[in-house]
């Protein structure tokens, strides 16, 4: 895999410095999440990307606000009818 180089502002840079967090890393790491909030990726090939589990992946993602199901009303209004013929 070839490397690409971003830049960023320094404010930003400063901030991440100021959190503890490798501009790299948490670069990488938003940009996976949203990949995956989009539904653009997988859990598992988010787990793959971040070196983590999947199920570790998930609760990540999960304490940032992104859910493992995400359902329209409409579809999880048929969810609930198919469940309640079960």
């Amino acid at each position: 895999m070839r490397p690409v180089h971003i830049e960023l502002d320094q404010d930003v840079v400063a901030l991440l410095e100021g959190l503890r967090r490798p501009a790299k890393a948490a670069a990488r790491e938003l940009i996976v999440l949203e990949l995956y909030r989009e539904g653009t990726l997988s859990s598992g090939r988010g787990a793959e990307l971040l070196g983590v589990s999947r199920a570790e992946f998930i609760r990540h993602a999960s304490a940032r606000g992104i859910p493992y199901f995400q359902l329209r009303g409409d579809e999880l209004q048929h969810e609930i009818v198919d469940s309640d013929a079960l």
